[in-house]
Parts: C-alpha cells; structure tokens; sequence
C-alpha cells in the first residue's frame, strides 16, 4: 500500500500560475508602482504573453534586483522545470516585444527604449546561452542567476532561478522540483508573515506547487521545525494520516 507522502499529484502541476504569483511577491515592495497582467493577450487570437509587467510611474526604483533591468513595459516568459528553454523561445519572446510595441493605439505610443524581456527558468538552459554567444551577442553575469543580454535592441536577460541569492528571492527559489529545505523553511517562514490578503495568496499558490514537486523535502522541514499556517493547511491531509 502506497504511504501519505510516497503519493504523487493525479495531475499535471500548474507552474506558470504558480510563476506569476512568485513574481509578484518578489517586487512585492514595489506593488503600488507595477501593473501585473497575467497571460496578456497580443492579439484576439491565442497569442499569449506569461506575464507583462507595467511601470504605472516613470522613474521608479524597483527593489528586487530582478527588476533592475525593469522600464515601462516589460514582457516576462517563463519556463517551468519541465520544459526547455530554446533559442526558438528566446527569440519569440523577443518578438512578442515588437508585437506588442507595434499593437499600439497610436504610433509610437510605446517607445522602443521603454521595453525590456526577461525570460525565467529554474535550471541554466546553457544550450541557449552558447547558441546566443555563437550570434555574436555578449552574455553579462550580473549578478547570481541574473544573466544579461547585451547587444539587442531591447534590454534583456535570463533569470536562472536556482543560481538566484536565497535572501530576497524566496518565492522564486522554492518553485523548482529541486528545492532545498533551508529554502523552504526561509519561505514558509516568510509567508506566514505575510498580512495582506493579495500577498498570502500568492504564497498559498506558490506553497501548492512546491509542495506537489517537493513532497520529500517539505516533510523533512514539517517534522523538523515550527511550520507556517498554510503549509499547515496544505498538508492537512498528510498529517492527519501518520
């Protein structure tokens, strides 16, 4: 008979959703001056954006460093740890930055110097990046996990989110099949600090996803410290079966 924590998810595990959420909790601080759109449609066909992210004031100091980069319009692709990252991907990320500079309802209503891309994965997709030094463009380290692209029209980088510092990155770090217990615990640790409702959502949407990919390793982190609320409340079921 299969044990409680040897079970795995009946379906597929939603990591874009789960993505958008984490996104949002790192560039928490800066909530006020972003506009997120979840799955931004490019046009009326299925053309999607994963996220699109908006300045709502010029000038605006973004504190999670993977906002650095930020401008007024930011388009943001997402991997999840089951999917590649290709140069095809790369480049049609890209495209989607044109598209939907050229979507507007007046000519040049969004500059060119106002966009940027970034493109998120939890593991280095190093096929991409040597494909993308074989093009002539020059990688740039920016700073653990945070790779910039220089040489495109439109700034852009790769957030290789398993490279990501703990500190600041919390959400980001745990959203991987790989995450590690110290991770787990400095994020239950932090949503069970969250106040707001917006805030304690996404770390729940966050936490379910995790939790599905790291069953393992959740288990180790609830039998060794004081959990948080809602990873209490995630792994209600678990508990109450041992």
């Amino acid at each position: 008979m299969e044990k409680p924590n040897e079970r795995r998810p009946s379906t597929k595990i939603q990591w874009h959703p789960a993505f958008c959420a984490a996104a949002e909790l790192e560039l928490r601080f800066n909530k006020d001056d972003l506009e997120f759109k979840r799955e931004y449609n490019l046009s009326k066909k299925p053309l999607q954006m994963d996220l699109l992210i908006i300045e709502k004031r010029k000038g605006v100091q973004i504190q999670n460093e993977i906002g650095k980069i930020f401008r007024g319009h930011n388009i943001i692709e997402y991997k999840s740890p089951d999917d590649g990252m290709t140069i095809d991907n790369f480049f049609k990320t890209l495209g989607y930055a044109f598209l939907y500079k050229g979507l507007g309802e007046k000519v040049n209503q969004i500059p060119l110097r106002e966009l940027t891309v970034s493109l998120f994965r939890a593991s280095a997709p190093k096929e991409l990046l040597n494909q993308i030094s074989k093009e002539g463009y020059i990688i740039e380290r920016q700073s653990p996990g945070i790779y910039y692209v220089n040489g495109l029209s439109v700034p852009t980088q790769i957030v290789v989110t398993n490279e990501l510092n703990s500190k600041n990155h919390e959400s980001l770090k745990v959203l991987s099949k790989s995450a590690q217990t110290d991770d787990i615990q400095r994020f239950t640790e932090l949503a069970s600090a969250f106040t707001e409702p917006g805030d304690k959502e996404k770390a729940d949407a966050v936490l379910q996803v995790s939790v599905a990919a790291n069953r393992k390793n959740y288990d180790k982190v609830r039998r060794t410290s004081d959990m948080c609320e809602a990873l209490r409340e995630l792994m209600k079921e678990e508990i109450e079966e041992e």
